[in-house]
């Protein structure tokens, strides 16, 4: 036992020494535009519920008839037809044939790329990918390339090299809206290469969903791609729906396969249903949550012109994902701490999580502009 614990000492030592040792945050208070901590209020700028359902409370009716636990997973006795009604709602609103719901999209990436790259297969990816591609990929049997960040000729040159390769298939695989750095990927173009050199695409839009789109729909209904121009679609629900979960939307052939292959989806408990009657309510506002949306795109807008306003260099990314970035991470911490002494809270993101040290901004449709004012004077 002592070796164990000197073992995991020294590596927790060697965190520290790099400035890199993460720590939590306990709210006192539900999620929303301030949070409660430790007795103190803060402007919360670190969220990502951006269109601020988070702090919704639905109208759990059934809750008595429904109980708290699911009690089993899917393919067991943990399916519920809260479950189903929740998949047919999903698929009817992002308009593709099938929805499989996920506890969560780290687990619903994982699935999906363990059980569809099969050995001899190749994946290709963008470097920034949300960590739960990485691992998805690493779980694969597949052979994993990466192309630098939205650089669409490198894409084409790794597609073009494994042309007449032996890999039995190829599937290319990005975010829609990259997690730390708020920038959109050129899906359309990528869609564009995907047909012509015969590769399968998978798009993960958990930052999409819900805020893209003339309806919300997400990527796809943004760059107007069809099913067949991307296969596979990986959504979130606890992002801009304010909820908890996830889903993958295709035909029904993708939802039944993964239903037999997906091992995130097979061995573990299901979501409880009075989280999927929960989501069914949030889902409804946001389906009716064009103003939410219009609220949220003038927050953007108000942060950018303020930052010019007060010579604040940002990202200039249309994005509720907004970063500064700062130096080293020495500059890092003191900008954090100087932030929270004024009682407000932003993201604080190190590297191996992002290329480099910064301040992770995300707006939500339930700020002011006296909030975002407030942050941009103390930024």
């Amino acid at each position: 036992m002592f070796e164990f614990e000197k073992l995991i000492n020294s590596r927790l030592e060697t965190q520290r020494e790099a400035g890199l040792v993460r720590q939590r945050l306990t709210l006192s208070s539900k999620q929303g535009r301030t949070i409660d901590i430790d007795g103190n209020s803060y402007l919360n700028f670190s969220s990502n519920d951006y269109l601020g359902l988070a702090t919704f409370a639905p109208n759990l009716s059934k809750l008595d008839q429904v109980g708290f636990g699911s009690g089993g997973s899917h393919l067991i006795s943990g399916h519920h037809d809260y479950h189903s009604q929740l998949e047919n709602k999903l698929a009817e609103f992002v308009e593709r044939d099938s929805v499989l719901t996920f506890s969560s999209g780290y687990m619903a990436n994982i699935g999906i790329l363990q059980s569809l790259a099969q050995k001899g297969d190749l994946i290709i990816a963008d470097k920034l990918n949300h960590a739960s591609i990485i691992d998805g990929a690493k779980h694969s049997k597949a052979e994993l390339v990466r192309y630098p960040h939205c650089d669409l000729e490198a894409l084409m040159r790794r597609l073009e090299r494994h042309l007449k390769s032996q890999s039995a298939n190829k599937w290319v695989v990005t975010d829609s809206v990259f997690s730390m750095d708020g920038d959109l990927a050129p899906l359309d173009e990528i869609a564009s290469l995907c047909k012509k050199y015969n590769a399968n695409l998978i798009v993960d839009d958990a930052h999409g969903f819900g805020v893209l789109g003339k309806f919300g729909r997400g990527a796809c209904e943004y760059f107007k791609l069809s099913q067949k121009d991307c296969p596979v679609l990986m959504s979130t629900l606890g992002k801009a729906l304010g909820g908890y979960g996830a889903f993958v939307s295709g035909s029904k052939t993708l939802t039944n396969y993964l239903m037999q292959f997906a091992r995130s989806y097979i061995y573990t408990t299901a979501m409880p249903a009075m989280i999927a009657q929960a989501n069914l309510a949030n889902l409804n506002k946001l389906k009716a949550g064009d103003n939410l949306r219009s609220k949220l795109s003038e927050n953007i807008r108000y942060f950018q012109t303020q930052c010019e306003k007060m010579k604040v260099k940002h990202a200039r990314i249309d994005s509720p994902i907004q970063k500064i970035e700062l130096f080293d991470l020495q500059s890092l911490q003191r900008k954090n701490t100087e932030l929270k002494k004024q009682r407000i809270l932003v993201g604080s993101i190190r590297p191996p999580t992002s290329s480099t040290p910064r301040l992770r901004i995300t707006l939500s449709a339930s700020h002011s502009f006296s909030d975002i004012a407030q942050l941009v004077r103390n930024l």
